[in-house]
């Protein structure tokens, strides 16, 4: 199975190669436009020079049959189109697009395609939130806040806090019926978000502080006097009268407790049994978000 993986920063790096590297039947190929970090990178894996390209185009010449897309979100519908305009089943880090025409777009160019979209929206797999999801949830709490990080808000929204967005209508027990947005934006930067969702007998509350003097990120769902905390995905805490604490192994790898490793092998495990993956709901979490995004900057106005 020929898989590409076109990005080489950071997430890639750190959470998507060790997982891709070391998968039996999977011939890994790399692609990025700085050659520095081609050599680098594929040098750390062991991967000979036909498994290096430096543009799409030699990409998508070996014949690709997956490929992972973690470049810049600005240039995600650049380079998703051309993977699917090639048949190519593709997982793109969230967002799929700054723009929601550009991610309406790329939905429903995969759809006429029938071909596999897969947006990375790995708490949808991380083992604490899946677990939540088991949990009564009549009250649902999220929190991803940052150190001295405010920003231009559309960016901040679909780069970041998007994640809070998903894993609110990941978790939310029933259909949202109400929407409420509110943010302090100074000098055009984005410094706090608060979004609420309600339906019938439930409340989800995500919250992101780029000046809250810690980076973390906390997600407590509630309901017939139980409660369960996931701190920074990696601790389970569950109350009922006296709390009982779940850490993660120290074994267990960081790419399996964040779930990027379970999203890998869920979308990989689709493309061999020949399984199209719809976009179509992640569709629907960029289009929350537009919502926060348009709320935000008549706030600002």
């Amino acid at each position: 199975m020929k898989v590409g993986c076109i990005g080489l920063g950071d997430i890639a790096q750190k959470a998507y190669l060790p997982v891709l590297g070391g998968r039996p039947g999977v011939e890994l190929h790399l692609q990025t436009r700085t050659p520095a970090t081609l050599a680098r990178v594929a040098d750390g894996l062991h991967l000979p020079d036909a498994q290096r390209h430096a543009d799409l185009d030699a990409l998508l010449a070996v014949g690709l049959d997956a490929a992972f897309v973690h470049a810049p979100t600005a240039v995600h519908p650049e380079i998703v189109a051309r993977l699917l305009e090639a048949g190519v089943p593709t997982y793109v880090d969230k967002p799929l697009a700054y723009e929601l025409a550009d991610s309406e777009r790329l939905v429903a160019l995969a759809e006429s395609r029938d071909v596999s979209l897969a947006v990375g929206f790995n708490r949808r797999h991380a083992p604490g939130y899946t677990q939540c999801a088991e949990h009564p949830r009549e009250l649902i709490l999220m929190q991803k806040n940052r150190i001295g990080l405010p920003e231009e808000p559309r960016a901040m929204i679909l780069d970041d806090f998007i994640h809070v967005v998903d894993t609110l209508r990941f978790l939310a027990p029933g259909p949202i019926d109400d929407v409420t947005v509110r943010a302090r934006v100074e000098d055009g930067l984005l410094h706090h978000v608060v979004l609420q969702l309600a339906g019938d007998g439930f409340t989800a509350l995500g919250v992101m502080n780029r000046l809250s003097g810690s980076a973390e990120e906390i997600l407590e769902v509630s309901g017939q006097d139980t409660k369960r905390q996931v701190l920074n995905l990696a601790e389970v805490i569950d109350h009922k009268g006296q709390p009982t604490v779940r850490r993660r192994g120290d074994w267990v790898p960081v790419a399996r407790q964040r779930g990027i490793e379970q999203a890998v092998l869920a979308f990989l495990d689709a493309v061999r049994a020949g399984k199209v993956l719809s976009a179509r709901d992640a569709l629907a979490t960029h289009e929350l978000c537009e919502r926060v995004v348009h709320a935000v900057l008549e706030r600002a106005a």
